[in-house]
């Protein structure tokens, strides 16, 4: 499981990257609004990744009872 200061600070990561699209979508080349929609996807799916994996880990200690 991540931790709360992890989770926070990708969270906090996650807000800046979108404050930073708006702009990018408005008055920059299209790779970079590309380039940083492709980081908050990483981030999300890291997030949704590692509660994927605790709720396997879960389901395999419980099997294993």
């Amino acid at each position: 499981m991540l931790s709360s200061s992890v989770v926070d600070s990708l969270q906090d990561a996650e807000l800046n990257l979108r404050n930073a699209l708006a702009f990018a979508a408005r008055g920059e080349r299209p790779f970079v609004a590309k380039s940083i929609a492709s980081m908050i996807s990483e981030i999300d799916s890291l997030q949704h990744a590692d509660k994927m994996i605790d709720n396997l880990d879960k389901f395999i200690e419980e099997a294993d009872e």
